[in-house]
């Protein structure tokens, strides 16, 4: 931890993205980087009525099991992370109060549709993911999660070729939708992409 940040409440970072697409994958290969550049992380899972991905997460062996805490929905994923996030906002104020110096809180949803977005009162920035196997014409359909996110991520490139994927299509249309906001390609399973989406981290939120 750097003396800078020390003082500093933690970034909240939210990830979402429809069912499938990679969160929890994301958030797991996210915590391996930030370990072996020292960053202090804790983690909040976002599901309807269980606490699953929060489970694997704890059983990773990347992270202290204590600094996982999962939020029940109970209905839309949307709603606790947009409409009324005060379960996740206590989730993060109990994290930081018992995890002192904590540097980051990432935040994932549950898994929701492409209008999936989250408030400016629970997170800092906020990245959506898709996966090139749900369709390479997701970026044409302009949701809001794919539109207003800080971050893009498009997951699963290394699958385009056997789901008939037009990745440089895809991408293209994802550049011109997103008004020159930015677009990372990931693989997720091999780790592939994932050091780059740390370093953007790194610029926009965590040295910001």
């Amino acid at each position: 931890m750097t003396e800078a940040n020390e003082f500093r409440p933690a970034a909240r970072i939210g990830i979402g993205g429809p069912v499938g697409s990679g969160k929890t994958a994301l958030v797991e290969r996210l915590l391996a980087v930030f370990a072996t550049r020292g960053r202090s992380v804790s983690v909040i899972t976002n599901d309807l009525v269980t606490t699953e991905d929060a489970e694997r997460v704890r059983r990773s062996g990347l992270i202290d099991p204590a600094r996982v805490l999962a939020v029940e929905a109970g209905g839309c994923p949307h709603t606790v992370i947009r409409e009324d996030p005060s379960l996740n906002l206590a989730a993060a104020d109990r994290l930081e109060r018992e995890h002192p110096g904590t540097e980051v809180v990432l935040l994932e949803s549950g898994g929701d549709n492409l209008a999936s977005t989250f408030s400016r009162d629970l997170v800092d920035y906020w990245m959506f993911v898709i996966d090139v196997a749900g369709g390479d014409d997701i970026p044409r359909k302009r949701g809001p999660g794919v539109v207003r996110a800080d971050l893009l991520v498009v997951n699963k490139v290394d699958l385009a070729p056997h789901v008939g994927a037009d990745l440089p299509r895809m991408l293209r249309e994802a550049a011109e939708v997103r008004d020159g906001r930015p677009v990372l390609c990931t693989d997720l399973r091999a780790g592939v992409g994932v050091e780059a989406v740390v370093d953007l981290l790194d610029r926009e939120v965590l040295f910001a």
